[in-house]
């Protein structure tokens, strides 16, 4: 894929460039329950049972949210879960989130960034500890394209103790696409790998900086290895091969708060 296409391809508009989608009925209360939240709508499952989801309903007309009916089916595919959606998801309004091309477009010619990119990464734990480590370190933003990547749901925000509804959230087709977006603004891409040349901890960093974290299993896919400039490395000691992901990738991000 040429860096034209990519860059393309990350313009597409998505509802999941807007919304964190939250699928059960007692995370979809939770939402509706809290003021911080933002929620745009509820769609519920035709058939489901009433007494279940009185206090749903209940608590949207409460702070005069939609509520609108659909298909189990069609709420089952909303949810991206056919087992745990229990009939019903809500859209909650996600405010840090926007596309990686909006993100470079609100950049000053001078502003420096930084910015962390997921790769590969599958599971919805780690996502969420990453999405509340990036946060808490100020990063610009964090890349989560909509394909490769777990859907900011359930798991992922519990993971991220609810930091995940409001956390700097970049959204791309895919981590090439966003990468080459992020490129074309002028960011140097830097792919976290055991064997990278320069060390995370001394290496030169550029005022616009993204640095890629790969998969829990594979590590950073060969599409994202064709965008990178260079690959660092976290040095470790008593022959330890790799770290969790999310370890990795909350050392990268702190590493670039210091910076």
């Amino acid at each position: 894929m040429s860096r034209a296409e990519s860059a393309d391809e990350a313009s597409e508009a998505s509802p999941k460039d807007r919304f964190v989608t939250v699928y059960g009925r007692k995370p979809v209360l939770e939402a509706l329950s809290d003021p911080a939240l933002q929620v745009d709508k509820v769609v519920l499952a035709e058939g489901a049972d009433p007494r279940a989801v009185r206090p749903l309903l209940d608590a949207a007309r409460d702070r005069g949210i939609p509520v609108r009916r659909a298909s189990a089916q069609r709420v089952k595919v909303l949810a991206g879960n056919g087992r745990q959606d229990q009939g019903v998801v809500a859209d909650v309004v996600a405010p840090g989130m926007r596309t990686v091309e909006r993100f470079t477009a609100s950049l000053g010619p001078d502003s420096p960034a930084r910015v962390l990119v997921l790769d590969g990464l599958t599971n919805p734990a780690n996502v969420g500890m990453i999405l509340r480590s990036a946060t808490a370190a100020g990063l610009s933003g964090v890349l989560l394209p909509r394909r490769g990547a777990p859907s900011i749901d359930p798991l992922v925000v519990k993971a991220s103790a609810g930091v995940a509804f409001h956390a700097p959230v970049l959204r791309a087709g895919t981590a090439a696409a966003g990468l080459a977006a992020l490129a074309e603004a002028g960011f140097v891409l830097l792919g976290l790998d055991g064997d990278g040349r320069s060390s995370l901890f001394t290496v030169e960093l550029p005022e616009r900086v993204a640095i890629v974290v790969g998969g829990e299993t594979d590590g950073l896919t060969e599409d994202v290895r064709g965008e990178l400039h260079d690959t660092v490395a976290v040095p470790m000691a008593a022959g330890v091969e790799s770290l969790n992901a999310a370890c990795a990738a909350t050392l990268a991000c702190f590493e670039l708060a210091r910076r």
